[in-house]
């Protein structure tokens, strides 16, 4: 069989796995990916082969699952979250023409953004924009252009990567942007860490209060629109039901 399964594992923990999901991991002969995401579906699938590189060698994994499938093993190229959300869907395509004979499954899974919405109650209840703050692959003045549309707009947004140990203060200068773009300081907002895995944790705060906030790379962070609001401990931006 010449497949390579492009599957998004979710944030990590078993429960999140679908089913779609958990049938290619099945059925595949081979699980390839970054070492940490390998792991968290190993014990699953004990007797599997595996192939794992490390972070930054993205276009390597991509090459060598393509490279397996079309010499007839099939391949699930695994990814947290969902594969086509800042997952190896895109550059797996991108080099799927040079093997015209693999046949190639994109499968879905939880991105944080819908995981960490959920622990938070329902931030993204209405349009959002999902924005990454990681400067490795996008200038940092496109991101700030994109931070700054999504305030003139008024969507609730979710960022990923909003820091590092060499980008500690990009969150802040993230907020900073969208409070110079008209955003309200007494905004709604909320982060969770560690999503669906052990020592997970959410906080909500205003968007004042979020410039000073400790988050790292396992955090995902939501900044609500005009209309959110902390509803019983909760971020809920409303869709609009109640006002008709």
């Amino acid at each position: 069989m010449n497949n390579v399964f492009v599957v998004g594992l979710g944030p990590g923990g078993e429960a999140f796995l679908t089913g779609q999901a958990r049938a290619a991991l099945a059925s595949a002969e081979v699980l390839c990916g970054y070492t940490v995401y390998v792991d968290l579906v190993k014990p699953l699938f004990p007797d599997k082969e595996t192939f794992t590189t490390p972070m930054r060698k993205e276009l390597d994994r991509c090459r060598w699952a393509l490279e397996t499938a079309s010499q007839g093993r099939s391949v699930a190229l695994v990814c947290s979250g969902d594969a086509g959300v800042y997952g190896m869907a895109a550059p797996l395509l991108e080099l799927a023409p040079e093997f015209p004979n693999v046949e190639i499954e994109i499968v879905p899974g939880v991105t944080a953004a819908l995981s960490g919405a959920a622990a938070l109650g329902a931030p993204i209840g209405h349009d959002f924009c999902v924005v990454s703050l990681s400067d490795l692959l996008t200038p940092w003045e496109v991101i700030e252009k994109r931070l700054q549309c999504a305030a003139a707009g008024d969507f609730a947004l979710c960022l990923y990567n909003p820091s590092s140990h060499k980008r500690a203060d990009y969150l802040r200068r993230a907020c900073e942007i969208l409070l110079a773009a008209g955003k309200d300081p007494e905004t709604v907002c909320g982060w969770v860490r560690n999503i669906g895995r052990e020592g997970q944790t959410s906080h909500l705060c205003t968007l004042a209060e979020l410039r000073d906030e400790q988050v790292d790379m396992f955090t995902t962070v939501f900044v609500g629109s005009s209309t959110t609001r902390e509803i019983a401990g909760r971020m809920v931006t409303p869709r609009g039901y109640r006002a008709k």
